[in-house]
């Protein structure tokens, strides 16, 4: 029985140590890309970027507790003429979830992105966003006018002139944050595409985000709308209810501003609807460059 039963004691052996194997080379693969994925170190905080394509800088940013993948079904056609640049934000996807509250901010979130235009070489960029991303984007313009060629603002509100309209909410914000504390990332199930499609590590960034980066402090981004001197597009799904009174508020305050509204989209427009979406985005981006063009030549 001894001699019969070797192999299999051998075949389990094989097994159990090719088991571990797989484990240690998925291990040492994760690894590997972990360290070859673009980061730039924000004063000890990590945030992942990628860039596709060359040309004109294009810097686009995600919403509140989504990630850069949002952004996946418009890679190549935005990255034709454009360098696209995407990222994280502090407390999502791939960057870093530092522990201190005192590490997600507004302004930090504004800095990242001048740091990341920094990294990739541009001066200046066409800056957009989705939802808390083109929050920041205002936020980013307000802050480094000379930085932005032209803004793409897509499903957002640009804040609260009213005291009380701010407080409530940043009273869901921090709702937000607690839930994300009880529940974990199990909150994302039930949320719009851009969100609950997409990974995190754990909802402890959220938590922390919703706190520091989704609320807000004063009304000097609204109150910016009036000055705002570049190319600016707003897009709103047609379903997007809660944006779109916002979406005309925008586009009533910032001259010379288009706007396109994408029917049966909702939240996450260049999800529902990406080839709309396209369509709308990409006769503004061509007639930026052909603006620059003319311009060059005389």
């Amino acid at each position: 029985m001894a001699t019969e039963d070797r192999p299999v004691l051998i075949g389990g052996f094989e097994a159990s140590f090719q088991s571990r194997m797989d484990r240690y080379n998925e291990a040492a693969r994760d690894a590997f890309w972990e360290a070859a994925m673009p980061k730039i170190n924000r004063d000890g905080v990590a945030i992942y970027y990628e860039v596709h394509g060359s040309g004109p800088a294009l810097l686009l940013t995600h919403g509140y507790s989504s990630t850069s993948a949002m952004w996946q079904g418009q890679i190549e056609a935005l990255s034709k003429h454009h360098r696209l640049v995407l990222w994280d934000m502090r407390g999502h996807g791939q960057s870093d979830y530092p522990d201190d509250p005192g590490a997600y901010s507004e302004a930090l979130t504004v800095a990242d992105m001048a740091a990341l235009l920094d990294e990739v070489g541009a001066t200046s960029a066409i800056v957009g966003g989705l939802s808390l991303g083109g929050y920041m984007s205002l936020a980013f313009y307000r802050a480094h006018p000379e930085r932005v060629r032209a803004l793409l603002i897509i499903d957002t509100g640009p804040g609260f002139k009213k005291d009380d309209a701010r407080e409530a909410w940043n009273k869901r914000a921090h709702e937000t944050g607690e839930r994300f504390e009880r529940e974990g990332l199990a909150v994302l199930k039930s949320a719009s595409r851009e969100r609950s499609e997409v990974s995190h590590r754990d909802a402890s960034g959220l938590a922390s985000a919703a706190r520091g980066m989704l609320t807000q402090r004063d009304a000097r981004v609204i109150e910016i709308l009036p000055d705002i001197k570049v190319p600016s597009l707003i897009v709103v799904g047609a379903d997007d209810t809660p944006f779109l009174a916002a979406s005309d508020y925008m586009a009533a305050k910032i001259p010379a501003a288009q706007k396109v509204v994408i029917p049966a989209a909702g939240h996450a427009v260049n999800i529902d609807q990406p080839q709309a979406f396209i369509d709308a985005v990409l006769p503004f981006l061509d007639d930026l460059d052909a603006r620059t063009t003319r311009k060059t030549a005389s």
